[in-house]
């Protein structure tokens, strides 16, 4: 019996110590999303049933980054340049056909970090995740 015990503990010792050699705890390399060099993710999804024109405000300035369809997602990028002087920027999505609009805070993006922004049927309740 000690033998047996003595083998079961060798080949517990030698099976983990050549999972710690070949697989080194490196993280997966690959990004959450595909993300051009200089640009930061955007996804946005619209609840509304209206489309909805996107705009960054930065720097006292309105730059308009593109248009999601009423009741739609849709995936855009945002170039770096438009980050303010703290890496900061806001979002601001304007109903076609309507005077409703959503605005958030003002966001701190870091490197490698995207944007999730859920516009909902009233504007007014969107919400929006740096992650």
């Amino acid at each position: 019996m000690p033998v047996r015990l003595a083998a079961a503990r060798v080949a517990l010792v030698v099976g983990t110590s050549g999972c710690l050699l070949f697989h080194r705890g490196t993280a997966d390399p690959r990004p959450a999303l595909d993300v051009p060099e200089g640009e930061i993710a955007l996804n946005v999804t619209n609840h509304n049933y209206l489309d909805v024109v996107v705009y960054v405000l930065h720097d006292g300035q309105q730059t308009r980054v593109g248009m999601v369809t009423g009741s739609s997602a849709t995936l855009l990028f945002v170039p770096i340049r438009l980050l303010g002087m703290g890496h900061e920027l806001q979002l601001y999505g304007r109903a076609i056909g309507s005077d409703s609009f959503a605005r958030t805070q003002t966001l701190i993006l870091q490197p490698g970090q995207y944007i999730e922004w859920t516009l909902e049927t009233d504007l007014r309740r969107s919400s929006v995740g740096v992650f």
